[in-house]
């Protein structure tokens, strides 16, 4: 019987080492030096026999075998830290003693109609808890996986297996035109012979209300694209122009800006409203009671469900 030396630390650091690229950024990520780093790669060198990082000009690359084992080698990291980390909930001493920044993700009208109560839901309990709201962003980002993004709130869901998902709300999509709009009733004709804003973080002129009405011989004329709720908002609010959005995102933020909603005169499916997180924080404390929190906050604030 072979008795092998395991050390956890060298899974660790493999793991950094392939998820970053280079010595120095795994040096950074698991604060130490960067000698400490090259000698852990040549530790790693040594237990497999495989190079694991070469260098091809200024970058380093994973080697085929490297590659190979990427996926196996950040399983158990995360399996290891969930059964190396308590689960217990928090306590009251605790969750008031509790010190952290949470980075959350979402859509620009949902922080202004369930920002302050989610801020309030938090800071009632936890008052040393900090939160950072973060702008959707134009691309797809690993941003959770990478532990950039705590928290991710947004329509639809992503449905990669190693992140988490939740429904916390969800409904159709209305259509927003101005107070004082000549439209009262739309029809499917009247709504396509109108001008229209979309919103879309990519800056996509088309989607799936065009598909359908499509499919009713119709098309609409598209003449901006914005990539906030709000910005669409402000659009409508000065023009004539259209804009379709989630029900669940319109509601309340109409008023401020002198809008009201049409109901949409299309057959779409509704849009639901998911909460995202990677599967590693499935189960820390602190983790999970942010999103029970952010969930009451929601109903609190008015989101359909």
């Amino acid at each position: 019987m072979t008795c092998v030396n395991l050390d956890l630390n060298l899974l660790v650091a493999f793991d950094a080492l392939l998820d970053e690229g280079s010595v120095s950024g795994a040096a950074d990520r698991l604060r130490v030096t960067q000698p400490a780093m090259s000698r852990t790669l040549a530790r790693l060198r040594r237990a497999t026999g495989d190079q694991i990082l070469v260098r091809s000009g200024r970058a380093m690359l994973p080697t085929p075998y490297a590659e190979s084992v990427r996926e196996r080698v950040r399983a158990l990291v995360e399996q290891a830290g969930a059964l190396l980390r308590p689960a217990t909930a928090l306590d009251e001493a605790e969750l008031a003693s509790l010190t952290r920044t949470f980075t959350l993700r979402c859509n620009d009208a949902l922080v202004d109609a369930a920002g302050a109560e989610i801020l309030a839901a938090v800071r009632v309990r936890a008052p040393g808890v900090r939160l950072r709201f973060l702008a959707e962003s134009a691309v797809d980002t690993d941003d959770l996986r990478r532990g950039e993004v705590d928290l991710e709130i947004a329509a639809g869901a992503s449905g990669r297996p190693e992140l988490c998902a939740r429904r916390v709300g969800g409904g159709t999509q209305v259509v927003v035109v101005r107070a004082g709009h000549p439209l009262t009733g739309l029809t499917r004709a009247a709504y396509a012979a109108a001008e229209h804003v979309t919103v879309s973080r990519r800056g996509r002129l088309r989607g799936p209300l065009d598909e359908a009405l499509a499919a009713e011989g119709l098309t609409r004329r598209v003449v901006a694209t914005v990539p906030t709720v709000s910005a669409a908002f402000r659009l409508v609010a000065a023009s004539d122009l259209l804009a379709a959005v989630p029900s669940m995102l319109a509601g309340p933020g109409l008023a401020p800006f002198g809008l009201r909603a049409l109901p949409l005169p299309l057959a779409l499916p509704p849009v639901p409203l998911t909460m995202t997180w990677h599967r590693r924080q499935d189960d820390d404390p602190a983790h999970r009671w942010l999103r029970e929190r952010v969930c009451e906050a929601l109903r609190a604030a008015g989101v359909p469900g």
